[in-house]
């Protein structure tokens, strides 16, 4: 039996949209080439940008005050025309709310669906971070916030309505669920929503994750044992590492059942082979703190599902938040869990995206996905970030794991290219998926040579733009 074969055999979910808002990268094009080339987005603001966003002096003086952080390009900008917003309700919801929607209609634009048209049900499974917009920017505005009213300010604000308000704007008839889970919660959506597709509750979903900071030049005070970077660095595995730096971005991806997709005539970027969620519980030092067990069951309840090898698994997308206590927890247990059955050691590279845009909290997992799933596409492995040397707490050596530093061919050993992703949440609740690269699919046979390819907009300025986009 062919693995395309098995594919088809044993019913797996498949990829077949995507889109992302990150730093420096308005698309996932954009992504991958700066995952390449080893771009750092996350940089130093100046003192005059950080009192430009409106930042207390006395904080931007105080000697534990960090000037780095990401910011993502027109963030405080919304197609609000588009979506049937008016000016002043586009002007009241969160930014989180408002990328996440853009996402979502540029996700299925990518698949190839037009939601209004299409028969099936389709699903909306996602995250968002703690709102900071109304907090730090709508709160001082009592003038806006008298004429939204209560309730309009709630709906606009609330991480509860981030999935069904795509639902409402695009017509979606399937579960529209926002999940919460901390730094897991966008890894734990995509979970779900495999099961959603699998046992036919509907027919797709997008799924993703965002998170956007108001103001988008910030900073942030460091606290000696918590998660930050004291010089807003994020050295994931290294030595040196200290902690993360929380960035800004949005990614959604299409996911469906992979014999539709097949039949269908998808573009199929990647199949979810296996996936698994859990919790730690309290067999561990403190709430916050990560468990060696819990994410080794997790990781080990993936694998099980996925039915595949640890020895075929390429590469792991690590959660790697570059702090000296999750980074050691984090490869002692992916070693735990691989020890289960292989014996090989450094085979295996892993790596983190936080290195190159920080932290997206509800959108980490996401970020992750998608590099995962473009790396399965161009068959590389794109280098892992400010690694210099291994965290003296990790036993490299006697695991099956090195740190990927450099970018790489992804070479061809006979079978599919696979790799996992970790996505944990502070509170316990983890979450691991199995990637496998898209099956080959025999071409139809003979076409035309020539082929007409409609474009439309709502304005002219969009058409061009559209326009610009496909070239």
């Amino acid at each position: 039996m062919t693995d395309n074969e098995r594919h088809l055999n044993r019913e797996e979910v498949a990829i077949i949209g995507m889109a992302c808002r990150f730093p420096d990268a308005a698309g996932i094009n954009e992504f991958w080439h700066n995952l390449c080339d080893g771009i750092c987005s996350i940089r130093s603001f100046s003192f005059e940008e950080l009192k430009a966003s409106g930042i207390d002096e006395s904080i931007l003086n105080n000697p534990a005050f960090v000037n780095a952080g990401v910011e993502i390009e027109n963030a405080d900008c919304f197609d609000a025309r588009f979506f049937g917003f008016s000016p002043f309700e586009a002007e009241i919801i969160d930014p989180q709310q408002r990328i996440f929607l853009e996402c979502a209609w540029q996700t299925l634009e990518d698949a190839g669906y037009d939601p209004e048209r299409y028969d099936g049900a389709i699903g909306v499974f996602g995250s968002v971070s703690p709102n900071t917009y109304f907090q730090n920017c709508l709160i001082h505005h009592p003038e806006i916030l008298n004429k939204a009213g209560q309730q309009l300010m709630r709906l606009s604000n609330e991480k509860d309505h981030v999935c069904t308000r795509v639902a409402f704007k695009l017509n979606l008839k399937g579960p529209a669920i926002s999940i919460n889970t901390a730094c897991s919660s966008s890894g734990v959506a995509l979970h779900l929503a495999c099961q959603s597709v699998l046992s036919g509750e509907c027919d797709m979903a997008l799924v993703g994750g965002v998170r956007i900071e108001a103001p988008l030049k910030s900073g942030y005070l460091y606290e000696e044992g918590g998660i930050l970077s004291p010089d807003g660095k994020c050295r994931a595995f290294d030595a040196d590492a200290r902690g993360t730096v929380f960035g800004n971005g949005a990614g959604i991806i299409l996911i469906k059942r992979l014999s539709d997709a097949v039949q269908a005539g998808d573009n199929i970027y990647a199949v979810i082979k296996g996936s698994a969620i859990n919790n730690d519980g309290s067999q561990k030092a403190g709430y916050s703190v990560p468990s060696v067990t819990g994410q080794a069951e997790v990781i080990e309840e993936a694998i099980a599902m996925a039915e595949v090898s640890p020895d075929s698994i390429g590469y792991v997308e690590t959660h790697g938040t570059g702090t000296s206590l999750g980074d050691p927890i984090e490869v002692a247990a992916l070693t735990k869990a691989y020890r289960k059955w292989t014996e090989s050691t450094n085979y295996c590279p892993i790596g983190s995206v936080k290195t190159n845009i920080g932290h997206l909290f509800a959108g980490a997992g996401i970020a992750g996905i998608i590099k995962a799933v473009l790396m399965l596409k161009h068959k590389k492995i794109p280098p892992s970030l400010n690694f210099k040397n291994p965290n003296p707490q990790i036993d490299f050596v006697h695991s099956p794991f090195y740190v990927n530093d450099a970018l790489r061919e992804w070479e061809d050993k006979g079978i599919p290219r696979r790799l996992g992703v970790s996505s944990f949440g502070v509170g316990g609740t983890n979450a691991h998926v199995v990637l496998e690269e898209a099956p080959y699919i025999k071409s139809s046979g003979a076409a035309r040579t020539d082929h007409l390819l409609l474009l439309s907009a709502r304005t002219k300025p969009a058409l061009d733009r559209a326009t610009a986009n496909l070239v």
